[in-house]
């Protein structure tokens, strides 16, 4: 049972920075659009293409369990600036400092789910077990 929760964590996990890396995509320009609202105005296309690289690869290789801690790094070093960059609800208003610090500790508790999965490492449902135990 513990191997399939794993299972269904990573995929889970590896969805919402899946999603974001298309997303980011589909609409480069509004996503630059909203990083020159946060004051991210240096190189933004350096930028958002660094981001949705470090997206893709750490998500499909949390989904698929293949050096999935690597992967979490990589998720890690796009994750927890952004989070402290977007969500700075100390910085906001009164009427909205309650919806900025749900959605930042939303993503804490992200955070938290890839730095178990760097200590854990991915389980028995992953390609690096499957490669590990195939005979060639």
């Amino acid at each position: 049972m513990r191997d399939l929760t794993d299972l269904i964590g990573r995929i889970f996990l590896s969805a919402i920075f899946i999603f974001e890396a298309v997303d980011s995509t589909l609409f480069f320009e509004k996503t630059k659009n909203t990083m020159t609202q946060y004051g991210l105005t240096w190189n933004q296309d350096m930028l958002l293409y660094c981001a949705i690289f470090l997206l893709i690869t750490g998500g499909i290789m949390v989904l698929l369990g293949y050096r999935s801690t690597l992967g979490a790094i990589l998720l890690l070093m796009y994750w927890g600036p952004v989070t402290f960059i977007v969500h700075d609800f100390w910085t906001y208003p009164a009427s909205e400092v309650r919806l900025q610090s749900i959605l930042f500790m939303k993503d804490i508790a992200i955070i938290g789910g890839l730095l178990m999965l760097v200590g854990k490492g991915s389980g028995r449902y992953s390609i690096k077990r499957l490669l590990a135990t195939t005979r060639v």
